[in-house]
């Protein structure tokens, strides 16, 4: 049996299953029952996405070196791996899993394995030699789990850790407390100092210089019916992911129950659909900015910790690395009842280590709310649903058909004792800065009805709405107030307006600077094209070049001569994703001209300073800075171009502060990207789903359906699931 233009037939538990492509390209599957369904969904994943999804799985359990290749960037993402042990009491968590959902998790399973037993695996793997173990419960659990900490919970660490780096290289208090306002203890410099960071995210190589004494990413909205067209609600997502990558993070998927359709996009490796519709419900995610992540400072030495007068050996853990064509490499894990140590604690001295809310006893969670969304009638159901999640911290969105909209955060919050903010380690021997247990899922964020007529969220501080207040570091607030400004300027909202939403280019980040800047441009031929431009990010637009390249040289000028340095700015802007999650923190003090960042002198003139040097580029289309290509996950950059497993160069639409926020850096010294990598737009009136995806729904490269969206996303047409 083969997915292509013939419906295939599965015998199942409940009846015949059958799976059809539409014409788009997108696998549905009819069933009698949910369990059957996601039976289906796993054989589809197998069939569509075997490479990504056992690809994922290598990487997460640390076996990458010994089944792709023995390369030492590969050893180091094992080495990674296996020190955080995602899931480290599987057996615990499938127990908790409510009986429904361990069904449909165990069905899942099944049927990804049935295509493998059937049909075996795909060429890339036989040509590796890769043989790989049927797919398990356990390894849908810690993809799932695996989902909030990568590029998210993990970018929060990187800032604390940033935050210590500052501490070390003599940042006055008082330009740190700018920076991070809600940083709320005391600092004990000299505690701070004596930390040996492993590694530091800024690496030696990039010198910490400063003018002092010596010292040293999405978009979710939902509009009440009496706002629309339709007289019922609207509810939009566009999750921003790393687009430059073949295939996309998401398959596109329908599924048809006797009584119910769901359809939108699913995870390839877990059953069920992360964001979509049902007939009387639609949900959207974007990325919370809850603080999920706490650094407690151990005094080492023998490889014991210090508590008081005592010394109590570390937890130790010994993990073998196998390298293909290549000796072992052991990686021995020191852990304590804080987490996981940051170092060698047989080399005496101070060191992190890093808690996790979610790093225990945390997975199931996810299965028995997201698992239990297709049942959910209503958003008062649904918010009871993310309620249970865990380890997945994120902003959930809803609509259902009876009129109403919600808001509600998930994720697993510590309850930290006053006055502890969760920015900067504290001592681990000192029991005062010990969480006491998690924050009640019910005081987090959320809201129902708004008197407004619509919810936004684009990972923006949304303390306001709940008793407890998890964010401590949340994104500017640009995106979520450019849409919501869309939202109020029409009476009678349409799908068509919440496509235009969805592309547009103006900035607010750029409007506000913008009137600072224009008094202070010289009469010079950039110095016009940049006082003219309008603030839309248009791919023509000389303008938009101009306006960062005098933005990088403020940040530079203020936080580089005055603080950083400017290779350490540089380096946090082009070589780590940073600046791009937290950049409205630096914004705020730019805005500030008392600040202490400027150091007593005016801002105008360091400001005209800046200028003067951003000016000096060639003011170029925009367009032209903005070219990315799309690389296969196995073998991208390694064929030649006409061979197609790669895909572009595409231009990628917009900046940081648009709606479509375009972000293009290096991690790990490789591109990546933020931008909409699936848009979904649900109105309640109707029984569809309008949609468009970075790519397509098979990881095939000679599969039609490859790349079969990546036009329709770039021009913004959008197909219609129905």
């Amino acid at each position: 049996m083969n997915l292509s233009g013939s419906p295939v037939t599965l015998d199942t538990k409940g009846g015949k299953t059958t799976i059809l492509r539409n014409g788009h390209g997108i696998p549905e599957i009819s069933a009698k029952r949910y369990e059957d369904a996601y039976y289906g969904m796993g054989w589809v994943h197998a069939h569509d996405r075997q490479l990504q999804t056992l690809l994922t799985r290598l990487l997460l359990e640390g076996r990458a070196a010994e089944t792709l290749s023995g390369e030492p960037a590969l050893v180091e993402v094992d080495r990674y791996m296996r020190r955080m042990r995602f899931l480290p009491d599987p057996e615990d968590e499938i127990k908790k899993l409510e009986p429904s959902v361990l069904r449909y998790l165990e069905s899942y399973a099944r049927g990804f394995n049935r295509y493998l037993k059937t049909h075996g695996v795909i060429l890339e793997f036989r040509l590796l030699r890769y043989k790989p173990e049927p797919w398990s419960i356990k390894d849908s659990l810690i993809l799932g789990k695996i989902m909030a900490f990568m590029g998210l919970a993990d970018a929060q660490g990187a800032m604390e850790k940033f935050i210590v780096q500052m501490v070390q290289n003599g940042l006055e208090e008082k330009k740190l407390r700018e920076l991070f306002p809600y940083l709320t203890e005391r600092i004990d410099y000299g505690m701070m100092k004596k930390i040996k960071l492993m590694p530091p995210l800024v690496p030696e190589a990039v010198k910490w210089t400063a003018k002092l004494p010596k010292m040293t990413a999405s978009n979710n909205w939902a509009v009440s019916g009496m706002l629309t067209a339709s007289g019922k609600p609207i509810c939009c997502n566009d999750p921003h992911l790393e687009v430059n990558r073949i295939p996309s993070i998401w398959q596109e998927m329908v599924l048809r129950l006797p009584d119910n359709v769901v359809m939108g996009a699913s995870l390839p490796g877990v059953p069920g659909i992360a964001i979509g519709r049902t007939k009387n419900l639609s949900w959207g995610a974007t990325y919370s900015f809850m603080d999920m992540i706490d650094y407690r400072i151990e005094e080492c030495r023998d490889g014991r910790y210090r508590r008081g007068k005592q010394w109590k050996p570390f937890a130790v853990r010994e993990e073998v690395i196998k390298v293909k064509k290549g000796e072992p490499v052991v990686e021995k894990v020191y852990e304590n009842e804080h987490g996981v140590l940051e170092g060698d604690p047989f080399q005496e001295g101070h060191y992190l280590v890093m808690s996790w809310s979610a790093a225990r006893a945390c997975g199931a969670g996810e299965f028995n709310g997201l698992l239990a969304l297709p049942q959910a009638r209503s958003v008062k159901e649904a918010m009871a649903c993310f309620r249970k999640l865990e380890a997945l911290s994120f902003n959930w969105v809803m609509a259902d058909s009876s009129g109403d909209i919600g808001y509600q955060m998930s994720g697993r919050l510590f309850n930290r004792p006053g006055g502890v903010s969760g920015l900067v380690p504290l001592p681990g021997w000192e029991k005062k800065y010990t969480p006491r247990g998690f924050i009640n899922p019910a005081h987090l964020p959320s809201s129902l009805n708004p008197p407004e007529g619509f919810i936004v969220t684009a990972n923006q501080d949304l303390n306001r709405l709940g008793k407890a207040k998890p964010i401590n570091l949340p994104m500017a607030p640009y995106r979520a107030d450019r849409i919501a400004k869309l939202l109020k300027k029409k009476k009678k909202l349409t799908v068509e307006d919440m496509k235009r939403i969805h592309f547009d280019l103006y900035s607010l980040q750029a409007e506000r600077f913008m009137r600072v800047l224009r008094p202070l441009l010289p009469d010079t031929d950039n110095g016009r094209i940049l006082r003219e431009w309008e603030c839309f990010y248009t791919p023509d637009s000389r303008g938009a070049t101009l306006f960062e390249s005098v933005y990088l040289a403020i940040l530079k000028t203020v936080f580089g001569d005055n603080g950083m340095g400017r290779e350490v700015v540089e380096w946090v802007m082009n070589e780590t994703g940073l600046f791009n999650d937290y950049y409205g923190n630096f914004d705020e003090i730019l805005m500030d001209s008392r600040s202490a960042w400027f150091e007593g002198r005016p801002r105008d003139v360091l400001f005209k300073q800046a200028i003067e040097e951003g000016l000096s580029a060639e003011p170029e289309a925009y367009g032209k800075t903005r070219m990315v290509t799309l690389s296969h996950l196995l073998v991208g950059g390694k064929l030649p171009p006409f061979l197609g497993f790669d895909y572009g160069p595409i231009r990628l639409p917009g900046g940081r502060a648009t709606v479509p926020q375009g972000q293009i850096f290096k991690s790990a010294g490789r591109v990546t990207t933020f931008s909409p990598s699936y848009r979904m737009i649900a109105d309640l009136a109707e029984q569809s789903l309008h949609t468009n995806i970075a790519g397509g729904s098979s990881d095939r490269r000679f599969s039609r359906w490859y790349m079969k969206d990546m036009e329709n996303w770039l021009k913004g047409v959008y197909k219609v699931l129905s």
